[in-house]
C-alpha cells in the first residue's frame, strides 16, 4: 500500500481551509485527461495497438460523462484497458475516516455519516484514499446476487438492535462500497438478467434500493464493463433497458499489423530464455494466420494470450536445449517452434468437421509464417550459396542437443552467412547461437521453397539434398 503523505489535511476544518471542492468522478476524469492530452502525456501505459481506433472513442465517451461497454472477442486487452482507467484518478482523494463508503468529507451520503458531519463540523476527521484503492473490479459469474452488487439487509445489525425499519440495517455491496470511484464488470453478459435489472437505477438515477427501503444514495460512480459478442448475442445478452444506459459502446479488436503484435508479445511474455525478433516475428504472423483461417472458428477468435503463450513456449524450449547441451546463454531458434502447436493445440476451437485435424493445421499455418517471416527478412538476399554448400555436402544437422556453434561448424565460411545474421539484427561478434538462430531460419526457408530437403526424427533434424 502507498504511505498517505504527511502534509495532507486531516480534518474537515483543515480540507476547507485549503480550498478543497468535491468533485464528480465524471469532472475528475474529465480533467485529468484533458491535463494528460494538453501536456502530450501517455494517458494509457501498456495499451498496444488502440491509438488510432479504440482509445479516441473511448476518451470520447470520458470526455463526455459517458458509462462505457467494452464489445470485443477474448484476448483483444478489454479488462487491461479499463484497469488503467484508474490512473486517470487523483493519486489522493479525501474520505471520512470509519465511514463505510468513501464519502467525501464535505459531502456525505449516508445517514451515519451525516450524523456525524454535523455533530463534529470541522473536527471531522479525514483520511486519504489511494486512486488504485478506487477502481474495483467484478467477473460477472452466475451465482452473483443483487446482494452481492448492491447490498442487503444485514442479521448482524438488526441484532444489534436496530429495527428492520432501519436504513443502517444495509450492508453495502460492490456498487455503492465504489462510491466516487469506477466499478468494471467483466463479461456482463454472464450476469442473470434479473442481476442486470439492479443496475437500472444505478445507472440512471444514480442511487440505490434495497428490498423497499426508502434509503436513495446519490451514488457517484462510473461503471464500466466488457462483453464479448458471442456472448452477447446467443448464450447471454446484455437486457435493452441496461444497454440503452451505456453512453457508449466501443468495439476492441486484435492488432492490426504485425509490428503491434510483436509489441504485445514483448511487452506480456514473460520469457525464460532469449527469443530473438525474427522469431517473435513468426509468431505475430502465426497468429495472425490463425485468425484468418477457415479451419479456426472465428467466432471465439484466436487470443492474444495465444502468441503470448507460444513466445514463451519457445523460450522454455530454448532453456532446456541449454541444460541439455550446455550452451550459454539460452537462444530460441527455429528448432524450438516445434514445440508450438502441440502444446497449445487446446487454447484455439476448430470449426465441427476438423476433428483430428488440429495439429496439421497448425503446423501448415506455422510453417507458412516461417515463410513470409523469412521472405520479409532476406528480401533482395541471394541464398543460393548456401543451398549449394549444403548440396555439395555439407549437411547441417540441428535439434534439442544440437548446440549452436555444431550448425554453424557444419557449413563452411560463407560471405552470405555474415548477411543473413546482419538481416537478423546479429552482429557477428555475437554469441553463436544467435548467429544459429538466423542460419536456420535461412535453413528452414530454403527448405519451404523446395531448395533444400529436410529430414526429422524425434530429436534432430538434417537438412540436405
Amino acid at each position: 500500500m502507498n504511505d498517505v503523505p504527511a502534509n495532507l489535511p486531516r480534518t474537515a476544518g483543515d480540507l476547507r481551509a485549503a480550498g478543497h471542492l468535491p468533485r464528480s468522478i465524471n469532472q475528475e476524469l474529465h480533467d485529468n485527461l484533458l491535463a494528460k492530452l494538453r501536456a502530450g502525456e501517455d494517458a494509457w501505459p501498456g495499451i498496444v495497438g488502440f491509438s488510432r481506433t479504440v482509445l479516441p472513442q473511448l476518451e470520447r465517451a470520458l470526455l463526455a460523462g459517458h458509462d462505457v461497454v467494452l464489445l470485443g472477442e477474448r484476448g483483444q486487452g478489454k479488462t487491461r484497458l479499463l484497469r488503467t482507467l484508474a490512473g486517470l484518478l487523483d493519486e489522493w482523494t479525501p474520505v471520512i475516516e470509519g465511514a463505510e463508503l468513501g464519502e467525501h468529507p464535505l459531502d456525505p451520503i449516508t445517514p451515519e455519516s451525516r450524523r456525524r458531519a454535523a455533530e463534529l463540523g470541522d473536527a471531522l476527521p479525514v483520511t486519504w484514499r489511494h486512486r488504485d484503492e478506487r477502481y474495483t473490479e467484478k467477473l460477472a459469474t452466475p451465482d452473483t446476487s443483487v446482494g452481492d452488487l448492491i447490498g442487503d439487509v444485514d442479521p448482524v445489525k438488526v441484532a444489534e438492535g436496530r429495527s428492520l425499519g432501519d436504513p443502517e440495517t444495509i450492508h453495502f455491496g460492490l456498487v455503492p462500497r465504489a462510491h466516487r470511484g469506477i466499478v468494471a464488470i467483466n463479461e456482463l453478459p454472464d450476469l442473470a438478467e434479473r442481476i442486470q435489472v439492479a443496475l437500472l437505477n444505478v445507472m440512471e438515477e444514480r442511487d440505490i434500493q434495497v428490498r423497499g427501503y426508502t434509503l436513495r444514495l446519490p451514488l457517484d460512480v462510473l461503471l464500466v464493463a466488457t462483453a464479448n459478442p458471442e456472448d452477447y448475442t446467443n448464450r447471454g445478452r446484455i437486457i435493452t433497458p441496461l444497454k440503452d444506459r451505456f453512453g457508449a459502446e466501443i468495439r476492441t479488436h486484435y492488432p492490426l499489423d504485425v509490428e503491434a503484435e510483436i509489441a504485445v508479445v514483448r511487452q506480456e511474455a514473460h520469457l525464460v530464455a532469449e527469443v530473438g525478433e525474427p522469431l517473435l516475428e513468426v509468431l505475430a504472423r502465426f497468429v495472425r494466420n490463425l485468425r484468418e483461417s477457415p479451419a479456426i472458428d472465428q467466432r471465439s477468435g484466436v487470443s492474444a494470450r495465444f502468441a503470448v503463450a507460444a513466445a514463451e513456449t519457445v523460450g522454455a524450449a530454448a532453456l532446456r536445449r541449454s541444460a541439455l547441451t550446455g550452451e550459454e546463454p539460452a537462444v530460441a531458434r527455429p528448432v524450438d517452434l516445434d514445440a508450438v502447436p502441440a502444446v497449445l493445440r487446446g487454447k484455439v476451437e476448430f470449426e465441427p468437421g476438423e476433428e483430428g485435424r488440429e495439429t496439421e493445421h497448425l503446423v501448415h499455418l506455422l510453417r507458412r509464417a516461417v515463410a513470409e517471416t523469412a521472405r520479409s527478412r532476406f528480401a533482395g538476399l541471394d541464398l543460393l550459396p548456401l543451398a549449394d554448400a549444403v548440396e555439395s555436402g555439407h549437411l547441417v544437422a540441428t535439434g534439442e542437443r544440437v548446440p549452436g556453434k555444431d550448425v554453424l561448424a557444419a557449413l563452411p565460411e560463407l560471405p552470405v552467412l555474415h548477411d543473413v545474421a546482419a538481416r537478423a539484427g546479429v552482429a557477428p561478434d555475437e554469441p553463436a547461437g544467435r548467429i544459429a538462430a538466423a542460419v536456420e531460419l535461412a535453413l528452414e526457408s530454403l527448405f519451404l521453397s523446395r531448395r533444400l530437403a529436410k529430414d526429422s526424427d524425434d530429436s534432430t533434424t538434417v537438412y540436405g539434398r
